[in-house]
Protein backbone atom coordinates (compact mmCIF):
# COMPACT_ATOMS: atom_id res chain seq x y z
CA UNK A 1 0.00 0.00 0.00
CA UNK A 2 1.07 3.69 -0.97
CA UNK A 3 1.35 5.72 2.23
CA UNK A 4 0.17 9.53 2.34
CA UNK A 5 0.68 12.44 4.54
CA UNK A 6 -1.88 13.80 7.21
CA UNK A 7 -1.70 15.90 10.05
CA UNK A 8 -3.15 14.16 13.77
CA UNK A 9 -3.60 15.32 17.25
CA UNK A 10 -0.03 15.35 18.96
CA UNK A 11 -1.97 12.51 21.28
CA UNK A 12 -2.71 10.54 18.65
CA UNK A 13 0.28 10.50 16.31
CA UNK A 14 1.78 7.22 17.54
CA UNK A 15 2.67 4.40 14.84
CA UNK A 16 -0.17 1.76 14.80
CA UNK A 17 -2.75 4.53 15.79
CA UNK A 18 -6.20 3.59 13.29
CA UNK A 19 -8.40 7.05 12.47
CA UNK A 20 -11.50 7.65 10.41
CA UNK A 21 -11.53 10.67 8.88
CA UNK A 22 -14.92 12.38 9.14
CA UNK A 23 -14.38 15.29 7.16
CA UNK A 24 -13.15 19.16 7.70
CA UNK A 25 -14.03 21.03 10.78
CA UNK A 26 -15.34 24.20 10.05
CA UNK A 27 -12.32 25.84 12.35
CA UNK A 28 -10.16 24.28 9.93
CA UNK A 29 -10.67 26.04 6.71
CA UNK A 30 -8.22 28.77 8.11
CA UNK A 31 -5.91 26.44 8.39
CA UNK A 32 -2.47 27.02 6.87
CA UNK A 33 -1.93 23.17 6.58
CA UNK A 34 -5.71 22.62 5.62
CA UNK A 35 -4.96 20.73 2.32
CA UNK A 36 -3.13 17.84 3.61
CA UNK A 37 -6.13 16.75 5.66
CA UNK A 38 -8.91 17.90 3.02
CA UNK A 39 -7.81 15.16 0.82
CA UNK A 40 -8.34 12.33 2.81
CA UNK A 41 -11.75 10.17 1.90
CA UNK A 42 -14.82 11.28 4.30
CA UNK A 43 -15.64 8.02 6.19
CA UNK A 44 -12.52 5.98 5.31
CA UNK A 45 -10.23 4.55 7.82
CA UNK A 46 -6.51 5.37 7.86
CA UNK A 47 -3.73 3.68 10.17
CA UNK A 48 -0.54 6.07 11.09
CA UNK A 49 2.51 3.81 9.96
CA UNK A 50 5.15 6.49 10.44
CA UNK A 51 5.54 10.19 12.27
CA UNK A 52 7.36 12.70 11.48
CA UNK A 53 9.11 15.49 13.64
CA UNK A 54 7.27 18.11 12.04
CA UNK A 55 4.17 19.63 14.45
CA UNK A 56 2.34 22.93 13.38
CA UNK A 57 0.14 25.00 15.55
CA UNK A 58 -3.65 23.95 15.71
CA UNK A 59 -7.15 25.46 16.61
CA UNK A 60 -8.81 22.50 17.27
CA UNK A 61 -5.99 20.24 18.98
CA UNK A 62 -4.41 22.14 21.93
CA UNK A 63 -0.81 20.99 21.64
CA UNK A 64 -1.01 21.03 18.17
CA UNK A 65 -0.78 18.57 15.16
CA UNK A 66 2.00 16.67 13.92
CA UNK A 67 2.52 15.28 10.16
CA UNK A 68 1.74 11.24 10.38
CA UNK A 69 1.84 8.70 6.99
CA UNK A 70 -1.16 7.13 6.72
CA UNK A 71 -2.59 4.32 4.55
CA UNK A 72 -5.74 3.15 4.20
CA UNK A 73 -7.46 0.40 5.72
CA UNK A 74 -9.98 -2.02 5.06
CA UNK A 75 -13.43 -2.14 7.01
CA UNK A 76 -16.38 -4.42 7.79
CA UNK A 77 -19.92 -3.17 7.02
CA UNK A 78 -23.01 -4.51 6.19
CA UNK A 79 -25.20 -3.67 2.76
CA UNK A 80 -27.97 -4.73 0.40
CA UNK A 81 -27.36 -8.02 -0.96
CA UNK A 82 -28.43 -6.89 -4.32
CA UNK A 83 -25.88 -4.01 -4.17
CA UNK A 84 -22.79 -5.92 -3.15
CA UNK A 85 -20.39 -6.40 -6.00
CA UNK A 86 -17.58 -8.06 -5.62
CA UNK A 87 -14.46 -5.44 -6.72
CA UNK A 88 -16.99 -2.43 -7.57
CA UNK A 89 -17.13 1.02 -6.61
CA UNK A 90 -19.79 2.71 -5.30
CA UNK A 91 -22.03 5.52 -2.74
CA UNK A 92 -22.57 3.45 0.08
CA UNK A 93 -26.14 3.81 1.06
CA UNK A 94 -27.52 3.41 4.68
CA UNK A 95 -30.49 1.27 5.71
CA UNK A 96 -33.55 2.24 7.21
CA UNK A 97 -33.64 0.67 9.99
CA UNK A 98 -34.98 1.10 14.22
CA UNK A 99 -33.01 -1.97 15.31
CA UNK A 100 -30.91 -0.45 17.55
CA UNK A 101 -30.62 -3.46 19.95
CA UNK A 102 -29.84 -5.98 16.51
CA UNK A 103 -25.89 -7.58 16.66
CA UNK A 104 -25.11 -5.68 13.30
CA UNK A 105 -26.34 -2.36 14.05
CA UNK A 106 -23.06 -1.09 13.75
CA UNK A 107 -21.94 -2.87 11.05
CA UNK A 108 -25.03 -1.32 9.15
CA UNK A 109 -24.17 2.25 10.18
CA UNK A 110 -20.05 2.27 10.63
CA UNK A 111 -18.56 4.94 12.35
CA UNK A 112 -17.65 7.36 10.17
CA UNK A 113 -19.40 6.79 6.92
CA UNK A 114 -22.41 8.44 5.96
CA UNK A 115 -25.05 7.76 2.41
CA UNK A 116 -23.23 8.46 -0.75
CA UNK A 117 -19.43 8.00 0.83
CA UNK A 118 -17.98 6.27 -2.26
CA UNK A 119 -16.69 2.90 -1.08
CA UNK A 120 -14.60 -0.04 -2.68
CA UNK A 121 -15.73 -3.50 -2.28
CA UNK A 122 -12.97 -5.44 -1.21
CA UNK A 123 -14.97 -8.91 -0.43
CA UNK A 124 -18.04 -10.38 0.41
CA UNK A 125 -18.21 -12.01 3.56
CA UNK A 126 -21.18 -14.27 3.76
CA UNK A 127 -24.67 -13.31 4.40
CA UNK A 128 -25.98 -11.90 7.36
CA UNK A 129 -29.51 -12.69 9.27
CA UNK A 130 -31.17 -9.18 9.58
CA UNK A 131 -34.07 -9.27 11.98
CA UNK A 132 -36.04 -6.48 10.43
CA UNK A 133 -36.09 -8.75 7.06
CA UNK A 134 -33.87 -7.19 4.96
CA UNK A 135 -31.45 -8.82 2.30
CA UNK A 136 -28.01 -8.03 3.63
CA UNK A 137 -24.41 -9.03 3.26
CA UNK A 138 -21.01 -8.49 5.15
CA UNK A 139 -18.88 -6.95 3.36
CA UNK A 140 -14.57 -5.92 3.48
CA UNK A 141 -14.66 -2.03 2.34
CA UNK A 142 -11.80 0.42 1.83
Amino acid sequence: MMSMLTVVGVSLAKKGTEIIFLGPLSECKVCKVKNICFHLDKGSHYKIVGVRDVKHGCEVHEDGVKVVEIEKIPFKAVMDKKKAIDGSTMAFELPSCIERGCEHYLLCYPPGLASKNKVKILSLDGKVECPAGMARVKVTLE
